[in-house]
């Protein structure tokens, strides 16, 4: 599995941005991956990869942390095996950079009450990033 972001860039305080996280390798011969999360992370301080919003592929159920909660929307285009993140009123503290990561969950559940997992060591494959500069 890999993953690659893009859309990463300098946005102004208050400014919006959209992640991109093209994802590959989600099947072969003999296998295919039947129900995986697809989430957003981003590097602070003292702390393995915050989670910021992940999705479910089986049925789209999403997962936000409390900060980005009504900024923050994830989203996903199962044609291209793409999941997206849009930013809205950015802050300055939320520059740095951001990740894109892939758990497997093959006990999953669909519209069930399982947790999606959303978090750093819940991830299998994780991309190289991309930074996010929030400056005026």
């Amino acid at each position: 599995v890999q993953l690659v972001e893009s859309g990463g860039g300098l946005v102004q305080p208050g400014g919006s941005l959209r992640l991109s996280c093209a994802a590959s390798g989600l099947t072969s011969e003999d296998y295919v991956m039947d129900h995986y999360v697809i989430g957003w992370f981003r590097q602070v301080p003292g702390k393995k990869h915050e989670e910021v919003a992940c999705i479910m592929n089986s049925d789209g159920r999403t997962y936000y942390t409390e900060s980005v909660k009504g900024r923050f929307t994830i989203t996903r285009d199962d044609a291209k095996n793409t999941v997206y993140l849009q930013m809205n009123n950015l802050k300055p503290e939320e520059q740095t950079v951001y990740y894109c990561a892939l758990g497997r969950r093959e006990d999953y559940v669909p519209h069930s009450r399982q947790s999606l997992g959303c978090y750093y060591y819940g991830m299998d494959y994780w991309g190289k990033g991309t930074l996010v500069t929030v400056s005026s």
